[in-house]
């Protein structure tokens, strides 16, 4: 007797691949309409924690929308080549708010919102990490400026 569950809005998993097809096929239409293949750089900002740890909440909502306007204004976000999430938490309990930009794996501390034009116009435009907020790199990286 084999085992199965659904859950609601998932594919059944006693006929995985049918539905997975179907789900994988809507998700790629998804994605490519909201421009997810001319992705060259994502931010992930440690903001909203369920229980804050690393700062503030107030404060990290308020680096949040600086964040969102900052990409807007610049035309970065969608087709422009640049997505945010606002991550629960990144697991850095201290210093915040924290930042990640892919895909060079760069760590950022203490992300105000006075910070953020300088993180986006030096990092997630031209690819130079912002050393002086820089915590820690996971790899090199190439060059992927995005046009402005």
């Amino acid at each position: 007797m084999g085992l199965s569950l659904s859950f609601p809005g998932d594919f059944a998993l006693d006929d995985p691949a049918t539905r997975l097809e179907e789900t994988l096929d809507a998700q790629r239409r998804v994605a490519a309409a909201r421009g997810v293949p001319e992705i060259k750089r994502h931010i992930f900002l440690c903001c909203d924690q369920t229980t804050p740890k690393c700062c503030d909440r107030d404060r990290s909502l308020a680096a949040w929308e600086y964040l969102k306007g900052r990409l807007d204004a610049l035309s970065l976000t969608g087709s422009g080549g640049v997505y945010r999430t606002k991550a629960n938490c990144l697991r850095i309990c201290t210093g915040g708010p924290v930042a990640v930009v892919y895909p060079e794996g760069a760590w950022y501390a203490h992300v105000r919102p006075e910070d953020i034009p300088e993180i986006v116009e030096e990092h997630v435009v031209h690819g130079r990490p912002v050393q002086r907020l820089l915590v820690h790199r996971l790899q090199p990286s190439p060059e992927l400026p995005v046009q402005v």
